[in-house]
């Protein structure tokens, strides 16, 4: 993993939760910060960095739960949350981002960067994320390329597997399609940063993944 992302596992499902930060700036985003605010503050403070971002892969609980604390924690830098267009319903109802069945009701608001395929985030002059939307886990589900080095693939793709596709939106021949077409285009030695476990590479996957084989 590069030096300047940080991995910080939070919540009971241990969901990856990536901060991205220019060294030059200091300006971060936070990615799928989904539970464990203050685990996750700690280490954005423990470097003096300033969050600008909240970046969204997907509205299930495991991935929004510390969502609003980050954007009213961090307002004084004007965070914005960005997430794609299709998602934002399930980012409003705590019925199907599912966290009224963990006992925490969360509902978003509309966010401020409603993103779309191709879309690029600066969160500054030096460090840019390109959306790519990979419907089939939810209906917006999205990764982030980095600099063609790293791709954060939320639940879509993960180490020799993929995302449930039996949830709402979900559909896993569009899921397939995906990362069929849209994944694996990218370069083989992108590291692939997923929700949950382990990182791992387009080029591993392609060859070992026995869900798109």
């Amino acid at each position: 993993m590069l030096k300047n992302i940080l991995l910080t596992p939070v919540g009971e499902l241990q969901t990856n939760c990536y901060i991205i930060y220019c060294e030059k700036t200091k300006r971060c985003a936070i990615i799928d910060p989904g539970a464990e605010a203050e685990k996750i503050s700690r280490k954005i403070e423990g470097l003096g960095l300033i969050p600008v971002y909240v970046i969204l892969t997907h509205g299930h609980y495991d991935h929004i739960g510390a969502v609003n604390f980050m954007l009213e924690k961090y307002s004084s830098n004007q965070i914005k949350l960005a997430a794609h267009e299709a998602e934002i319903e399930m980012l409003k109802n705590p019925m199907i981002n599912y966290s009224i069945m963990s006992g925490k009701s969360v509902s978003l608001k509309t966010p401020d960067l409603i993103l779309k395929d191709g879309d690029i985030i600066e969160v500054s002059e030096y460090l840019k994320l390109k959306t790519l939307h990979t419907p089939g886990h939810t209906f917006g589900g999205s990764c982030f390329n980095y600099d063609d080095r790293v791709l954060f693939a939320g639940d879509t793709l993960f180490l020799e597997s993929v995302g449930r596709a039996d949830l709402h939106g979900g559909s896993f021949d569009t899921l397939r399609r995906s990362i069929t077409e849209k994944l694996f285009a990218l370069k083989d030695d992108i590291v692939v940063l997923p929700g949950h476990g382990p990182h791992t590479s387009i080029a591993h996957e392609k060859k070992n993944n026995m869900y798109l084989n």
